[in-house]
């Protein structure tokens, strides 16, 4: 069966990647037959090469996608988009600013906060001049043009809003993570699509605390459903502030495949619905590129700083 080119797998991916999810995991990835989550996150990061995703994971051209999708009242604002900031910030505040290549490089800036805008600068600009796609092995970020942008603050302004993650596997949400307090005490539940918790935690404590469904739960269910009715899987992040639902991200790597389900049971029953809809040829894809890379143990194919920064991205999850 031919590959189609979303699947091509373009080189076998190195002995590096399976290294990291032994020590996360102790255990190696099976590749060639994926049957837990994170195993299908691996593979698709290592093997499948979708032209679509790099529009969709770039947090600038994405609103293009959602206001054409859903509407433009579903999307945040952009106050700015460039690569140098100005010398002094010239937007209202509460503002974020944030870069739209990566994951995790995010600078709030609130009333009535002191802020070191010189700082700030140099930090964007380390974001822009270090590559961020070797670090994890996500190649659809290599294929984003580093910038960055700044987005009003939605919510209160004092604390982030509550994230809801929708887990859309083949058009259907299946489940929803809700994080909390994320700049302090990370806590995630995590729910099935009729808002049942479910008994588990994924890689942060579950909050014992009750947690009321948003009131455009069915609104922001039916947007994740049409954004991710394109794909085998898809996480829709999505906002709910004053009952007025917002766009956040389109993840395609949650957790880079390295966030842990405690019991770990959860891994297969999440990859389940998953593996179901996986398609014959990128399961052929997948199978390919496993089977290279056994054969490959020399060349990692990231620096000694590369796998320094992963460790330490992975030691601060």
């Amino acid at each position: 069966m031919p590959y189609p080119e979303q699947c091509r797998p373009r080189r076998a991916p190195n002995v590096l990647p399976r290294l990291i999810y032994f020590w996360r995991f102790g255990r190696l990835p099976d590749l060639a037959a994926p049957r837990r989550f994170s195993e299908l996150v691996y593979a698709r990061k290592l093997f499948e090469r979708d032209p679509r995703w790099p529009k969709l994971a770039d947090k600038v051209a994405v609103k293009a996608h959602v206001a054409a999708t859903l509407g433009g009242e579903w999307v945040i604002p952009t106050l700015w988009h460039g690569t140098a900031l100005p010398d002094t910030p010239p937007w209202p505040r509460p503002f974020v600013l944030k870069s739209s290549h990566a994951s995790q490089q995010n600078v709030f800036v609130r009333d009535g906060e002191s802020l070191d805008w010189a700082a700030e600068r140099r930090r964007a600009a380390r974001w822009l001049r270090r590559p961020y796609a070797p670090l994890l092995h996500e190649w659809l970020y290599s294929e984003i043009a580093p910038q960055l942008l700044v987005e009003p603050l939605i919510g209160c302004g004092r604390v982030l809003p509550v994230d809801y993650k929708s887990f859309v596997f083949g058009g259907r949400v299946e489940f929803i993570q809700v994080d909390l307090d994320r700049e302090h005490r990370h806590r995630r539940v995590m729910l099935d699509r009729a808002w049942r918790r479910l008994d588990l935690a994924f890689e942060f404590p579950a909050d014992p605390r009750p947690v009321m469904p948003p009131a455009s739960l069915d609104r922001m269910i039916a947007a994740a459903e049409t954004l991710g009715t394109p794909h085998d899987f898809a996480r829709i992040d999505l906002y709910d502030v004053a009952g007025r639902p917002y766009f956040g991200e389109f993840t395609l790597y949650p957790g880079s495949g390295l966030d842990r389900f405690r019991p770990v049971s959860w891994d297969l029953h999440f990859g389940s619905y998953w593996a179901e809809r996986q398609s014959a040829p990128c399961q052929a894809a997948r199978r390919y590129g496993s089977s290279a890379i056994g054969t490959i143990g020399t060349a990692t194919g990231a620096t000694a700083a590369q796998v320094r920064s992963a460790r330490r991205w992975l030691m601060m999850r």
